[in-house]
């Protein structure tokens, strides 16, 4: 099953169209640095928790790709599209767009 990626661009415009975005990383990388606005579930505890993401169009980011390419394919697999940011808060943060931290 193919996945979708999009850029850090791609995703900027998607939030202003109301795209959710899931982020999957650990709470603490969330603390250091995260995109405002985003929706927080650590990639273990994404099977359990889907019911909790609003339905609609679904983005998820973590740090670089890789865990967040994992949620996209749990979606996947539990019937939702989901796509994935490539390079993560990662590439966010090198794009210099805002992020929010504790």
């Amino acid at each position: 099953m193919a996945i979708e990626e999009i850029t850090v661009e791609e995703l900027a415009q998607r939030l202003e169209a109301g795209v959710v975005l899931l982020d999957v990383r650990e709470p603490a990388e969330l603390a250091e640095a995260r995109v405002p606005g985003v929706l927080h579930i650590p990639l273990a505890q994404v099977p359990s928790r889907m019911s909790e993401v609003p339905e609609g169009d679904l983005a998820v980011i973590c740090r670089s790709g890789a865990r967040s390419m994992q949620a996209c394919q749990q979606f996947a697999a539990a019937g939702r599209e989901a796509v994935n940011v490539a390079g993560g808060i990662l590439a966010w943060i090198d794009s210099g767009r805002p992020t929010e931290s504790d």
